[in-house]
């Protein structure tokens, strides 16, 4: 092919219709409004939480920060039970995860074998419990048998295996893992463990990425199991505490003055506006930063999950 007709090619292919334009302009408003609203609410909360907690109030922050201050960072960092419910979400988090992905993945592989006996009538008993679960109460009275309430063993036992992720590993297994891949490993003299071990694992990057971000955000976010199973102020999750400033307005701790002068009362209100938008960044910097990380192999693994589900 010359350079002419090379030329020709790239101009005719440069030539788009009226119509295809008209549509791509649509398709790029459609994906900029996507963006600001999803963007929006982060960057709000960021120059909320460096902004003047008086400005907030009134409703005259809208985008960019106003009244620079650091005074809701200082208070949270000076607050010790913040960092105890940080250590505490960290290890539940990161120990969660791990104790998630070993017992997912083994379980996603056993029921994405084709020479598993019983292996539909078993994902069928799994994927029961997605529709219908014991209740709070009967699973309040197992954890209690077990001695797992207040102890921290509950938050990363309770819910250690979830369906909905077990169904997406075990979809990838069965699209990315061939039956003579295996059945060459057997030849070889590999045994089940070691072809899981050695051969399907390093394949299987991309779906470890995917759920490893869905397990230690999910741990992460988690507050129920500890509102409910958990009594000890030193074992509380970091949203726990989050919870507590939002909600329960539980602020005498920061404050020092006369609870009885309106004074007190405005600077614990202002406090608690500033506190309010620097822990959610504090809490959210964890994930934000993880995220990147893995990204190219979420994409992957979430597109390989969806199909032949």
């Amino acid at each position: 092919m010359t350079s002419q007709q090379t030329h020709r090619i790239s101009h005719t292919r440069g030539i788009r219709s009226r119509d295809d334009r008209m549509v791509d302009a649509i398709a790029y408003f459609i994906g900029a409004c996507v963006i600001l609203i999803t963007l929006y609410p982060l960057v709000y909360v960021i120059s909320a939480s460096f902004s003047d907690p008086v400005l907030v109030i009134s409703g005259k922050i809208t985008l960019l920060p106003k009244g620079l201050t650091l005074d809701g960072y200082k208070r949270i960092f000076n607050y010790s039970l913040i960092w105890v419910g940080y250590r505490n979400t960290l290890i539940y988090a990161s120990v969660g995860t791990i104790v998630n992905l070993c017992v997912t993945l083994p379980c996603a592989y056993a029921l994405s074998r084709r020479d598993f006996v019983g292996r539909n009538v078993l994902t069928a008993f799994i994927a029961f419990t997605m529709f219908f679960s014991g209740g709070l109460i009967p699973t309040y009275l197992v954890m209690r048998n077990l001695h797992l309430v207040n102890n921290p063993l509950i938050m990363v036992l309770l819910g250690a295996v979830s369906v909905w992720n077990t169904v997406i590993a075990r979809t990838f297994f069965q699209a990315n893992i061939p039956l003579e891949l295996q059945e060459a490993a057997y030849l070889d003299g590999c045994s089940t463990t070691q072809l899981f071990l050695q051969i399907v694992l390093p394949l299987a990057k991309p779906i470890i990425a995917v759920l490893s971000l869905f397990c230690a955000v999910g741990h992460w976010n988690s507050y129920f199991n500890a509102l409910i199973y958990l009594s000890d102020t030193r074992l509380y999750p970091l949203q726990i505490f989050l919870r507590n400033i939002l909600i329960l307005d539980q602020m005498d701790t920061l404050t020092f003055g006369d609870p009885d002068s309106m004074e007190f009362l405005l600077r614990m209100m202002q406090l608690k506006e500033s506190m309010k938008f620097g822990i959610v960044v504090v809490a959210s910097v964890p994930v934000l930063v993880l995220y990147p990380f893995l990204q190219k192999y979420f994409v992957k693994g979430m597109l390989v999950g969806a199909i032949k589900g």
